[in-house]
């Protein structure tokens, strides 16, 4: 298997404990090799806002050290021009086709994602770790 990039929101939910997915996200990663994990500079943007947002320090720190656990993909140009179609053809918001743009430009064998038209829009690559047994879970 090749890279899973996986989705800010993903990340979210597993580093802030989240109630219902994180102890869910947390397992999913836990099971996959931790090189193949991969996010991107806008999957690091997109998590520290909260904690710039609430003066949290210590949560930013966390974000900080655990984001270093995944390979980071560059963003070149092939990839906005990428996500630049995709936002034409589906619909997708621009960091929803940055992230499907730069899974696909790397050549991830997946994406992780909770998001359900990023999902429809990525088709195969998209894997839905939240969806349970009978979804289509890692």
């Amino acid at each position: 298997m090749g890279l899973i990039f996986i989705d800010s929101c993903l990340i979210i939910y597993a580093f802030e404990d989240h109630p219902r997915h994180g102890h869910q996200v947390r397992q999913a990663l836990a099971r996959e090799n931790p090189e193949l994990l991969a996010i991107s500079p806008l999957v690091t943007l997109e998590c520290l806002v909260g904690p710039l947002r609430a003066g949290s320090l210590a949560l930013l720190n966390h974000y900080e050290r655990g984001l270093r656990q995944f390979e980071t993909l560059s963003m070149p140009d092939e990839v906005y021009l990428h996500a630049a179609r995709l936002r034409a053809r589906f619909g997708l918001k621009t960091p929803d086709a940055l992230h499907l743009a730069t899974a696909t430009v790397h050549g991830c064998s997946a994406l992780w994602t909770a998001d359900d038209r990023l999902q429809r829009a990525a088709g195969s690559l998209a894997c839905n770790v939240l969806a349970g047994p009978a979804g289509a879970g890692p």
